[in-house]
């Protein structure tokens, strides 16, 4: 069997569940568990890992989407450039049918005849702006530490190469500051946490250091599989049963303790920490990324736009799915109405979106159960 392969294999998965039921049993009392990465809770649902977990250990997922926890102001203000006639927006797939306040978006902006194109990387962006000089390209800017580098990476060619219509619409976050938030959060009451594997490979584990140092709460770092995700809950488990609370990497194939230090110097050069909002977890001081004065000049949000009041979606409660509070099924609006083909929230439409895995993945699985 191929390397590969084994992270995949059946039997590997029934023998880990065996020994994290038998590890459980050990547990003083019910622990839960958040995964913070909108790739982790797709690839959980895909395997049905939720559903082979003890009674006495829950795993839920938090704000590990980008799309999802981009608030409806910073799309009001996306299709308000959008409607400027020397604009030309720039933005990956996922952002397309995010609805915006009064459900409107970027899709139904192309419809009124809007210039958005879907691009697959800022360097994209770029490139559109560079073969159209008479028009501002603007990229829309939202990821986690993952896709920043990129961006960074994006206006530093812009500069070398003199592309000076490229801009950004700031809307990048990054994770230690909502940890810090959901750590304190009565509401969640999180026992640890399976780390993100992607972001994880920029930060390096180290960067998780805060969570057990000021907390007492453990992290794992988990890849992306089967055997991944299973691994990690079983060091968490360990870990509870033992009395420790450290920060594990189960992922070093990929992941180091320093992390990529070429990314991080490239997200230091351009980018200063902010305060932001986080759709359901509100205003968090620090949590967001905005261009350094130096580089103002590349910032979309100083063109001259009319924004409107910004207006959730009436019964979404996508903030309460991305907090780990509520699961999918418990929002009113969740496979009625709320669609993938017609969503209403941003947790419904994005491929790494906790509602559209729960439509995907376990919404049949768990009407079997309950039958």
């Amino acid at each position: 069997m191929k390397r590969t392969d084994a992270w995949s294999d059946p039997r590997h998965v029934q023998r880990l569940r065996r020994r994290i039921d038998a590890i459980a049993a050990r547990l003083p009392r019910p622990v839960t568990f958040m995964e913070v990465c909108g790739t982790h809770t797709h690839a959980i649902a895909a395997a049905g890992l939720r559903r082979i977990l003890p009674p006495n250990v829950r795993l839920i997922s938090g704000p590990g989407c980008p799309v999802c926890v981009t608030p409806v102001d910073y799309l009001d203000h996306a299709l308000a450039l959008a409607a400027r006639d020397d604009v030309t927006i720039a933005t990956f797939g996922d952002l397309m049918r995010v609805p915006a306040s009064r459900r409107r978006s970027l899709e139904r902006a192309v419809a009124e005849g809007a210039d958005v194109r879907v691009v697959y990387s800022p360097r994209d962006a770029l490139a559109l702006a560079a073969e159209n000089r008479d028009r501002r390209v603007v990229f829309l800017a939202v990821g986690f530490e993952t896709t920043v580098p990129t961006m960074a990476a994006a206006l530093a060619e812009a500069e070398e190469l003199g592309v000076g219509n490229f801009l950004l619409l700031c809307g990048s976050k990054v994770i230690e500051p909502p940890l810090r938030a959901l750590v304190q959060d009565p509401e969640v009451r999180v026992d640890g946490f399976l780390l993100p594997g992607h972001v994880s490979v920029i930060l390096g584990s180290d960067a998780y250091a805060f969570l057990t140092a000021d907390y007492g709460v453990p992290g794992v770092i988990a890849g992306f599989t089967p055997v991944d995700v299973q691994l990690a809950l079983l060091a968490l488990i360990r870990q509870l049963v033992q009395g420790e609370a450290v920060i594990e990497n189960r992922y070093p194939r990929v992941v180091s303790a320093a992390g990529n230090r070429r990314a991080q110097e490239l997200i230091a050069r351009f980018f200063a920490p902010a305060d932001t909002r986080w759709r359901g977890l509100g205003a968090i001081p620090g949590s967001g990324l905005v261009l350094r004065e130096e580089w103002a000049h590349r910032d979309a949000a100083r063109l001259p736009v009319d924004l409107p009041t910004s207006v959730e979606p009436k019964g979404c409660r996508c903030g309460e799915v991305l907090k780990g509070v509520i699961e999918p099924p418990a929002c009113p609006l969740f496979d009625r109405g709320c669609v993938p083909e017609h969503p209403i929230g941003a947790c419904m439409v994005s491929s790494e979106g906790t509602c559209a895995a729960w439509y995907r993945h376990e919404r049949h699985a768990r009407q079997a159960v309950a039958t």
